[in-house]
């Protein structure tokens, strides 16, 4: 979800103000995708390399994501999305852990969609806790110790605001995923951008590898 500080600065507001607006936009998105019949729908919220922004976007975007999540889980909860938070839990701060404890258990029954939120989360980090508690074995095995084994590996992943890059975003699951890169901002990111994307990603011929 990229391209949220280029919105704000376009318009002369402050950073989080676009941060905000990308906020809206995950909402929207978030019920364009249960109304399409998506599964599984994964976000990048927060990296491990974004605490290295200003101090006060970092604080601003802590604050803001502890909002968000008391205003909108009892919303998803009645779309029958359930919610799980990816990444390194024990990195932020408490109120925000409890935060994220209090949305899993609120729409831990809902089957309707999955949103996995990756916040304090990179691929790498993912893949390096988990080899510090592998012993050996599979790909099935190393999965059992990823920060969600039940995530099925995406079919697509999307890219905002023209970077041609995946950012250190779920590495592991990626392998095979078909890749979509759109020259349009997050908070200008609307159904008809999904809708473009999945039309994509149903054009193409999907081998694994094969011939």
């Amino acid at each position: 979800m990229d391209g949220n500080a280029r919105w704000a600065r376009a318009r002369g507001l402050p950073v989080l103000a676009g941060h905000r607006e990308g906020a809206k936009t995950l909402k929207q998105i978030v019920k364009d995708a249960v109304r399409l019949g998506i599964d599984e729908l994964s976000v990048y919220a927060f990296s491990t390399e974004n605490w290295q922004r200003p101090r006060d976007e970092v604080e601003g975007l802590m604050e803001m994501f502890a909002e968000l999540i008391d205003s909108e889980t009892p919303e998803l909860n009645e779309e029958g999305v359930r919610m799980r938070f990816i990444g390194r839990r024990d990195e932020v701060s408490q109120r925000l852990q409890e935060r994220m404890a209090w949305a899993e258990q609120e729409t831990a029954a809902n089957t309707r969609m999955i949103l996995f939120v990756a916040f304090n989360y990179g691929g790498r980090a993912e893949i390096l806790d988990a080899a510090a508690r592998f012993e050996g074995g599979t790909e099935e095995d190393f999965r059992k110790f990823l920060y969600a084994p039940e995530m099925t590996d995406p079919d697509l992943l999307i890219r905002t605001s023209g970077e041609i890059r995946t950012s250190n975003f779920l590495l592991w699951q990626c392998a095979y995923s078909e890749l979509v890169f759109t020259e349009t901002l997050w908070p200008d990111f609307s159904e008809d951008d999904l809708r473009a994307a999945l039309d994509e990603y149903e054009a193409r011929g999907r081998r694994f590898g094969a011939r």
